[in-house]
């Protein structure tokens, strides 16, 4: 299956071949991109992990792990999810701390579009801190929800194409 990754793809839309990525990685929050230009400085402070919108809208970018049938290694979903003020300040402070893993899960909402599942904003997930250095991993709540399926039954490579074939040709494709 790893040569599958390295050798890529032949693409049905547009004939070329390319890499067969395992992680697709959303870099901002949706409610960040709609601040007008000229109002960023005074309203968002964001870090690579972390997003403040007005001192009062917290977000944490995670990762939705999905499993790859056939492979050790999951596909990666690089979401953000808004969380309340205490639980942002919570893990702000557990930034360093070794252990910060052991600490309960709790709720968030995602804030990130994956228009291959349908409407994906506000969808609660779990949030659980990871190792220092590791990004929290998102679990969806909605067990029903197509993103929640494959996330507990896991994908095939056949998946994986699929997605890097509607990532890269969004227009017209439908999975």
């Amino acid at each position: 299956m790893g040569d599958a990754l390295e050798s890529g793809f032949s693409c049905q839309v547009c004939g070329e071949r390319h890499v067969l990525p395992l992680s697709y990685s959303v870099k901002v929050p949706l409610a960040a991109t709609m601040i007008p230009a000229n109002e960023l400085d005074e309203r968002l402070v964001i870090t690579p992990d972390q997003c403040v919108i007005d001192g009062r809208d917290f977000y944490l970018r995670g990762r939705i792990l999905v499993p790859v049938i056939g492979l050790e290694e999951p596909f990666v979903w690089g979401v953000w999810a808004e969380v309340g003020p205490k639980n942002f300040v919570r893990t702000n402070e557990l930034w360093t701390v070794e252990g910060r893993e052991d600490e309960p899960p709790f709720q968030g909402w995602l804030n990130s579009e994956l228009p291959l599942f349908g409407n994906t904003i506000n969808l609660e997930v779990g949030v659980q801190t990871q190792p220092v250095g590791q990004r929290p991993r998102f679990t969806v709540v909605d067990c029903e929800h197509s993103l929640a399926v494959e996330q507990s039954e896991g994908i095939t490579m056949q998946r994986v194409e699929e997605i890097a074939v509607r990532m890269l040709h969004p227009a017209g494709q439908s999975l």
